[in-house]
């Protein structure tokens, strides 16, 4: 039996219905993602299914006394109040009587002998009586291990955290309930990749029924079992992870063209019947024209897809071939070294991802390469003509009384994109904005809404270099796949820093990643490129490590990344210059074999030509695992330190 369950549902704000006879139901165990455009409904089917509003019509059942947590999207907690206290929120009743027994222990030991001291210690009894019925201490025990878990410290204030710690504290809060139903929206948001995979891995084990929205592709693969489409008002059920989700999609999408086509064909035919005339009345059948009625209704009742979003760059000139050369570039703030002895070369067309823990200096990294900031030393050369455009993750340069239209073009009613002049009006639309939603102020927005028109604002202004901070956050999927198609045709540079492990993936073609300590490091390849390349990495390191039992001689090791260099021989360095695009070649090749031989065809059309493959596919495997200690050596000798 199904834990909850929701049968012709209704929904409707204004004239659109967000819900239209929709059927839902909630199995125990299950892990269903919830996807859909923006604006589609899906926050408020979740808060149907948490019980804070309810369908205008249908059928709503739940199990008795089925235990349901909500974590919204943005979390809202009392600033003055310590993490612990936040967390310990999660249990309920019991966080009462262990903040009363706090308290009242705290009172008595500064209390007098007499008749106060008597009636705080009887309380404290009491207290105590209902905390071991409760079992409530292993409850404190389960609040300070999922703070821990989670890496924060139940003694800070909530209102000093940053926005993604403070989602940390709201996931605790959930946790820490054991709820039979999870509901998250957007978990992944303002969460870096340590926190996104510890999320991962904590979800994929909990045994109440979850029910998830995101649009973090990586996340859906990793934790879904189900995948749940809003879409049109109706919600569609798709067995699997995401992945699976998008085959069986397709699919379903091209029937459904088909059928309407012959649908469409068939109406068509009909009423050129019904518009013969005279000669035709004799031939015309009641049945048939009740049909014809019939078809009219429903092909008016049809919704169609909402259209896709349509973006373009606006290309400013080219820029110089070196859009930035940094040299030994160090900076530090307030005693932190936020970048140490990081040496780099950026070309034009590069398409960077910075990526590490919030708060490790990602900005600072961008500002650095960009000449807006000064290091403390080492060099920076800045790139000839470059012209900028920002993206920014906290919508700052949106104002929210302007109006969409004054937003994108202020004064004027065209825009230019590439030497063509657009209506304003015509541009907003391709970004999926009414004309009636062009003349509403920023702050009526969604904030999916907002990205959206921080996107349109961005690509409306001549640039070669674009700078995106986080712009996937609250973005609906299709919109992020033309973002990724777009980025990967755009000619200029771009620099991308963001949590979207398969956004990443699909972009760069390089990663700039945060090692700790204040040191970077570029790696070629995506995000999983990097995961690869720094796994292999610490794995040789680790093989190559002499034991050493002296505690003396290990504390006078010289350190990973001291600024002790060795000058190479030259042809040290032209092999360590080459040794990133061997890798490369070697990790694309390795990727084309893997998917030649998962694909089984050579086997059947050319058995040796098969076999000559799998032996290539081990071969590769060595040569690049020589190929990362070669550099690693090579690295570490330049470096200064004992290979």
């Amino acid at each position: 039996m199904a834990l909850y369950s929701i049968t012709g549902a209704q929904l409707a704000f204004g004239h659109l219905a967000l819900l239209d006879n929709a059927d839902f139901s909630l199995e125990a165990g299950e892990r269903v993602g919830l996807i859909g455009r923006n604006g589609a409904g899906k926050s408020s089917l979740l808060k149907i299914v948490a019980g804070i509003t309810a369908p205008d019509d249908g059928l709503v059942a739940r199990q008795a006394g089925l235990h349901t947590v909500y974590v919204q999207q943005e979390p809202e907690f009392d600033p003055e109040q310590s993490v612990f206290d936040a967390v310990a929120l999660g249990l309920g009743e019991s966080h009462v009587l262990l903040s009363e027994y706090d308290r009242t222990a705290e009172a008595l030991s500064v209390a007098p002998e007499g008749a106060e001291h008597d009636a705080l210690l009887a309380r404290l009894n009491s207290l105590q009586s209902s905390l071991d019925a409760a079992d409530a201490w292993q409850l404190k025990t389960r609040v300070e291990t999922t703070i821990a878990q989670l890496g924060l410290d139940g003694h800070a204030r909530v209102g000093a955290l940053s926005g993604g710690m403070q989602k940390r504290v709201s996931l605790a809060q959930a946790w820490v309930a054991k709820p039979d139903v999870l509901l998250l929206d957007e978990p992944t948001n303002h969460l870096d990749f340590d926190a996104i995979r510890w999320l991962e891995e904590l979800l994929i084990g909990y045994r109440g029924a979850l029910l998830f929205i995101t649009h973090d592709r990586s996340f859906l693969d990793r934790v879904a079992t189900r995948i749940v489409e809003l879409d049109r008002g109706r919600l569609l059920s798709y067995p699997g992870n995401f992945t699976q989700y998008q085959e069986r999609k397709a699919e379903q999408l091209e029937i459904e063209r088909v059928e309407n086509a012959k649908f469409d064909k068939l109406l068509a035919q009909e009423e050129v019947w019904i518009r013969k005339g005279v000669e035709a009345r004799r031939t015309r059948s009641v049945s048939r024209i009740e049909r014809l009625k019939t078809m009219r209704n429903e092909r008016a009742e049809r919704r169609e897809q909402q259209g896709n979003v349509r973006m373009d760059v606006a290309q400013a000139e080219k820029s110089g071939k070196i859009v930035a050369e940094l040299t030994n570039v160090t900076k530090a703030y307030g005693g932190r070294t936020i970048v140490r002895d990081f040496s780099a070369t950026l070309m034009r067309g590069d398409k960077v991802g910075l990526v590490g823990p919030n708060g490790v200096g990602k900005t600072t990294m961008l500002k650095l390469i960009l000449g807006e900031i000064t290091p403390d030393s080492g060099q920076i050369r800045v790139g000839t003509n470059l012209q900028v455009a920002y993206f920014d993750q906290m919508r700052a340069q949106l104002d929210p009384e302007r109006s969409l239209l004054d937003t994108i073009s202020p004064g004027s009613d065209w825009i230019e994109i590439n030497g063509a002049r657009k209506h304003v009006m015509s541009y907003l639309g391709d970004f999926l904005f009414s004309p009636e939603r062009a003349r509403s102020p920023v702050k009526s927005l969604s904030g999916g809404e907002r990205n959206r028109l921080l996107l349109a604002r961005l690509f409306a202004r001549p640039a070669n270099v674009l700078v995106l901070d986080e712009p996937t956050n609250d973005l609906d999927i299709p919109t992020l796949e033309l973002l990724e198609e777009l980025l990967e045709e755009y000619t200029g540079t771009v620099f991308l820093v963001s949590h979207d492990r398969t956004f990443l993936d699909n972009v760069v073609t390089s990663v700039i990643a945060a090692e700790g300590d204040g040191y970077w490091r570029e790696y070629v390849g995506g995000f999983t490129d990097w995961q690869v390349q720094s796994e292999r990495s610490a794995a040789l390191a680790a093989q190559r490590a002499p034991v050493d039992d002296s505690p003396k001689e290990s504390a006078a090791a010289p350190k990973r990344g001291t600024n002790r260099t060795v000058k190479l021989s030259y042809k040290e360095q032209r092999e360590l210059d080459g040794l990133p695009e061997r890798i490369a070649a070697l990790e694309n090749e390795q990727k084309d074999a893997a998917a030649k031989i998962e694909d089984g065809s050579i086997f059947v059309k050319d058995p040796a030509a098969g076999a000559a493959l799998s032996e290539r596919f081990e071969a590769i495997e060595l040569e690049l695992l020589e190929a990362l200690e070669r550099w690693e050596v090579l690295e570490a000798k330049q470096r200064g330190e004992n290979a």
